[in-house]
Parts: C-alpha cells; structure tokens; sequence
C-alpha cells in the first residue's frame, strides 16, 4: 500500500519536475518575459516569479529526492 501511494507521488511530482523546469528562463526569455517583465527583470535582478518558480522547483527536488531514495530502500 505504502509503494502504491510513494509511486504515484513520485509520478506527480516528476511531472511537476518537468513543467517547472521548462518555465524556467534560459539566457533571456523565460516566465518574466512572458508576461512583460523582461526590462524590469534585468535592472532590478529576479523577479517575484522567478523567485517563487525557483523555490516551486527546489521543493518538488527534495520531494522527488525523498521518493526516490525511499522508493529504492522499500523495492
């Protein structure tokens, strides 16, 4: 029971993974740019977005982390 519940979090959370990754800026565009941040972004650093898109990103790392290594240690 306990497998069935840790592989469909990890299922979601490498979903998550992906999706959030992929709104992440590469060398200029990105999520700010989008939505008509790009010279704000640039004179004040990162924006509000980009700060919680990064702090999304690190959570669902240390999430999938867990559930791998606890996926590994239980199969």
């Amino acid at each position: 029971m306990l497998t069935a519940v840790l592989i469909v979090i990890h299922l979601i959370v490498s979903v998550g993974l992906v999706i959030f990754i992929l709104l992440h800026s590469g060398r200029g565009g990105g999520l700010s740019d989008m939505f008509g941040g790009g010279v704000g972004s640039v004179a004040s650093g990162s924006t509000v977005v980009e700060r919680n898109l990064d702090r999304i990103t690190v959570t669902l790392v240390v999430i999938f982390a867990f559930t791998s290594i606890a996926l590994g240690l239980r199969l």
